[in-house]
């Protein structure tokens, strides 16, 4: 068969994905802080846009703002007088220190340590080999590396690392420094003077039986009362198995809502957060070099992209917030008695049914609602919260997933710890008002709530 080539004409639709609109799908799903950032890298690239910081005020307001900067100014004047004569030395405006420069900050675990350092007895050697495991401390403050790779890394003799490991150990937080779990727990049982107890004992043989309160077993095996097996388990209980939790070098991250829902003469209204969010303008000088006849082709043509570039970010931005707005609206009006009465009226949602309610789709309203918060007279939320399955009651009608689990929360809130119910006993208590559950499910709800089984939440004393 002989082979020969020709030509076809083929009409097609295809989507194609353009740099513009990647941006603008980019755009939806940034978080609000993402978003500040991306838009000052823009600010910072493109030549066309800068923030619009024009604010429009009556006559009044110029007045005040001008008498409190007077005011202000004439508080400074004599507070540098004042100091000027107590011979206080203070800084012209150029070398002045900056905010940053002055702030405090939460005193860190490595600070803390280093600190206990200096102000113990060490010889030499042994201050360099605390500083060694100061450094190599993992985040929880557990020393993992064996005493010969420190002897191998700092150059000093095994008694020198085993004296300063022994006298790191000593510092606080009590149990810093320790090679495990049991090392830790030992070190705080030392600090309280407990060795040769049963405490000491449940930590060196019996953890295990510890965590799944098997009091019984243990008094069994060491000879005691189930009542000082309940007295030691209070104990070990109330020591800290992470010592390092409580220090920290980052600062708090605090949660900025992107919406509020706020109720006003019985409706709730939507009203975006757009605080810290800059508003961006076209530069009027750029644009007119864009058609001046002294500009060169290339710098035109660059100015052209950027125009472009500028004109569609705007237009992006304007849409992702319209959108959430959009969005959050067809929410509330799905989610009213949740705002109103609270989690118990929380009704099932998914992503389609508001997908079908704005007239988007199922992927968009995703993008929409990842890393959004907004705050509810309820409290704040991640948008993604309102989306829940449904679980079926006895009278046909459903109930969202999240006020099964809240219910679940309270059910084991209010029993009884020296009997704790089971995960069938709340299914039949679940049952019992009205929600079909199984046992399997109350387990996983129970799991994703952080809730230990009914076994380790006993207590004996």
């Amino acid at each position: 068969m002989a082979l020969e080539l020709k030509q076809h004409l083929k009409l097609s639709q295809q989507l194609i994905m353009t740099p513009q609109l990647q941006q603008a799908i980019k755009l939806l799903q940034l978080s609000r802080i993402e978003l500040q950032d991306y838009i000052t890298e823009e600010l910072q690239s493109n030549p066309l846009l800068e923030a619009d910081t024009t604010t429009f005020r009556d006559a009044d307001s110029q007045r005040l703002q001008k008498e409190n900067q007077e005011l202000l100014r004439s508080k400074w004047d004599a507070y540098l007088e004042t100091y000027g004569r107590d011979n206080t030395p203070y800084y012209e405006d150029d070398e002045r220190p900056s905010l940053e420069a002055s702030a405090t900050k939460p005193e860190g675990l490595y600070e803390h340590l280093f600190w206990q350092l200096r102000m113990n007895d060490f010889t030499d050697k042994e201050r360099e080999v605390g500083v060694f495991i100061i450094g190599n401390l993992d985040h929880n403050g557990y020393l993992t590396m064996d005493t010969s790779a420190i002897c191998e890394a700092t150059g000093c003799p095994e008694d020198v690392v085993a004296s300063a490991i022994a006298k790191v150990q000593l510092f606080d937080p009590t149990g810093i420094a320790a090679r495990d779990l049991k090392d830790c727990l030992h070190i705080q049982a030392r600090a309280l003077g407990l060795e040769n107890s049963v405490v000491w004992s449940i930590i060196d043989y019996h953890l295990e039986d510890l965590q799944t309160k098997n009091y019984d077993k243990i008094s069994h095996e060491l000879g005691v009362s189930v009542d000082e097996v309940s007295r030691a388990a209070e104990i070990i209980v109330n020591m800290e198995p992470r010592p390092a939790r409580d220090y920290s070098d980052e600062p708090p991250q605090y949660v900025v809502p992107d919406v509020y829902v706020v109720k006003m003469d019985g409706e709730f209204v939507i009203v975006l957060n757009e605080e810290d969010i800059p508003a961006l303008r076209l530069n009027k000088q750029y644009q007119g070099m864009m058609t001046s006849s002294c500009t060169g082709k290339i710098a035109r043509d660059y100015l052209s992209d950027c125009f472009k570039s500028a004109q569609w970010l705007m237009k992006s931005i304007q849409q992702r917030q319209s959108t959430l707005c959009k969005v959050t609206e067809s929410i509330v009006k799905f989610q009213r008695e949740f705002l109103e009465h609270g989690i118990s009226h929380l009704k099932p949602l998914v992503l389609r049914d508001v997908a079908d309610d704005v007239g988007m789709h199922e992927s968009t309203i995703s993008r929409v609602t990842s890393n959004k918060y907004v705050h509810t007279p309820q409290g704040t939320f991640e948008l993604k919260y309102f989306f829940n399955s449904g679980i079926s009651r006895s009278d046909g009608s459903f109930v969202a997933s999240q006020s099964v689990k809240n219910e679940i929360e309270n059910i084991i809130k209010a029993e009884d710890p020296k009997h704790p119910l089971s995960d069938q006993a709340i299914a039949q208590m679940l049952k019992v008002k009205g929600v079909k559950i199984a046992r399997r499910t109350v387990a996983k709800y129970r799991e994703l709530l952080g809730i230990v089984p009914s076994n380790r939440r006993k207590k004996h004393y």
